[in-house]
């Protein structure tokens, strides 16, 4: 149990740190928060990684049973009618899926870096918000539809999707001449 005076210091706490701007702080959050810190197997030390999961698609069927067939006389009219059951079972029509993909670190989501990214979405007709640099749910929804045409249906900003944007640069190999 946490005591008042306790709760009462802790809120008070972000407010005596100089320096920090509060909009990065939450931005800072939200973005961490949405993220899986472990990643694939095979990521590399250092990399941050996003995950899309598509849950299983299923399909349910309805079908009669015949439990008891009917019964014919000689001439083969109906003496008893068939009895009948419905029976409905799911069957999975699409398997679920789940892709990770690599994404830029959550600091570097700057309120400067977000403003741009929130500029590259509005000059590509993404974003009708205001430019304020915050990682808000109107930034999250443009990305989300930004991305979803490249088969990522996701409100992490992908490193392909920032690279695209302008955001991250692209490395370039040496030439070994």
């Amino acid at each position: 149990m946490i005591r008042p005076a306790l709760l009462l210091a802790l809120l008070a706490l972000p407010a005596c740190s100089p320096g920090l701007p509060e909009v990065a702080h939450l931005q800072q959050a939200d973005q961490i928060d949405s993220r899986d810190a472990s990643g694939p197997p095979d990521a590399a030390p250092g990399t941050c990684w996003g995950r899309d999961e598509t849950p299983a698609r299923l399909q349910t069927i309805t079908e009669e049973i015949i439990v008891t067939p009917a019964v014919l006389d000689a001439d083969g009219n109906v003496t008893t009618p068939a009895v009948t059951q419905t029976e409905s079972r799911q069957e999975i029509v699409e398997e679920r899926r789940e892709l990770w993909f690599e994404t830029p670190c959550p600091n570097s989501f700057t309120p400067d870096v977000v403003a741009s990214l929130q500029r590259a979405l509005q000059a590509r007709g993404y974003y009708a918000g205001d430019i304020n640099g915050a990682l808000d749910s109107a930034t999250r929804s443009a990305i989300r539809n930004y991305q979803k045409p490249q088969g990522l249906n996701s409100s992490v900003l992908s490193l392909t999707a920032a690279r695209q944007l302008g955001l991250v640069a692209i490395a370039v190999p040496e030439d070994p001449a």
